[in-house]
């Protein structure tokens, strides 16, 4: 099974069910006979910035679901340590990334991960020769 980091984006459209993105998301998360081909990774990070909008608006529900998400076995925490902050550092000096961004990439390097599930291309030239960029775009 792949291990697959999801940045906050990819959360989002799967626990709004994002008609445009759902689709092509869960034929790259399942094969045919309903088998799961990947195990989700996420961070604190991505629990930071998926909450946020459901907070602000006041979506009580919506807030429930992504809290349940992160608290259940599918998602798997990396912690953000001392490793993947020197590896930030080097992916924001080396490629101009934004610090959360960085910081997004060097967990799933951290973490060993086969995939960074995102719809965020500017993270594929840094992702080069560590990780394999996943979007959703289109089924496969």
């Amino acid at each position: 099974m792949k291990r697959a980091y999801f940045d906050a984006n990819a959360v989002i459209y799967y626990i709004e069910q994002n008609q445009l993105h759902m689709p092509a998301m869960v034929s790259k998360m399942f094969g045919q006979a309903g088998e799961e081909l990947v195990c989700c990774v996420t961070s604190d990070l991505v629990r930071l910035e998926s909450r946020v909008q459901p907070l602000r608006k006041g979506q009580t529900d919506l807030l429930s679901r992504f809290d349940a998400f992160f608290m259940a076995n599918q998602a798997h925490a990396v912690r953000l340590g001392t490793a993947v902050f020197d590896r930030a550092t080097e992916l924001r000096a080396q490629h101009g990334l934004k610090t959360p961004d960085a910081l997004h990439l060097a967990a799933a390097i951290e973490a060993g991960c086969d995939e960074f599930w995102t719809n965020d291309l500017r993270l594929a030239k840094a992702a080069q020769g560590h990780l394999k960029i996943v979007t959703f775009e289109s089924n496969p």
